[in-house]
């Protein structure tokens, strides 16, 4: 009896932990059906059409020396359609990228880290192929770019690796660096990349923490685990 007296007690603290992970999988799972939907429109219609605009405006001006208040109108358009492109490129670049959809995670973190081995530091990654949830992939990619910016920006590492490991209900994700180790506790609130590995972790029903190396060589871990498909 006691034990199903503990059972009845609990039981309805997990069905909400159920239900509160599969809601947030399928708000995420949205997110990322409405985020390709975009990078598509974005990238295939909407930018071409702005460069067009500009072009044309280009060509009206330099034909205008005679005018040059109307010319000057038209540069000063063609400027705002420049700015509007740019602003179009940023919104896309935070939109899940071409390599993950092509490639999987795995080959995609391996562009990434082909972008941005040297520039500072060493990136390798450790991963097999692997079959997983699309918002699970956005997720870990996402983790795995901002944690290596990071590294880059802040902490004078020589080498980066990152990996991935796998079994049948969650994937682990780990960017190892050999720089000066991690932040004072408490510091999740004060970084904005930080809290955004840890939010993106949450969104999928995982986490995020940052760790000393386990080996007790100078240097941080930042180790994620998600499900593999999110309920």
């Amino acid at each position: 009896m006691r034990k199903t007296a503990v059972w009845l007690r609990t039981r309805p603290h997990n069905v909400r932990q159920v239900f509160t992970a599969r809601l947030r999988a399928n708000e995420a799972e949205v997110r990322e059906q409405e985020r390709r939907r975009l990078h598509r429109d974005l990238h295939d219609d909407l930018g071409p059409t702005l460069a067009g605009i500009r072009l044309r405006l280009g060509t009206a001006s330099a034909r205008l020396d005679d005018q040059p208040e109307l010319r000057r109108l038209l540069d000063d358009a063609a400027s705002e359609t420049a700015r509007a492109m740019s602003e179009i490129r940023r919104i896309v670049d935070e939109l899940p990228p071409p390599d993950l959809a092509g490639l999987g995670l795995p080959g995609a973190l391996r562009k990434l880290a082909a972008r941005l081995d040297n520039a500072g530091a060493r990136v390798t990654v450790e991963a097999q192929p692997l079959v997983l949830a699309a918002t699970t992939e956005l997720a870990a990619y996402r983790i795995a770019a901002e944690g290596v910016t990071n590294v880059l920006r802040h902490s004078g590492a020589h080498h980066v690796e990152i990996s991935l490991t796998a079994d049948e209900h969650r994937l682990v994700l780990t960017v190892a660096d050999d720089g000066e180790g991690p932040p004072p506790a408490g510091w999740w609130g004060h970084g904005t990349g930080l809290r955004s590995m840890r939010q993106r972790a949450e969104d999928v029903g995982g986490n995020c923490v940052i760790l000393f190396r386990p080996d007790g060589a100078p240097g941080t871990v930042v180790r994620a685990e998600l499900p593999r498909n999110p309920a």
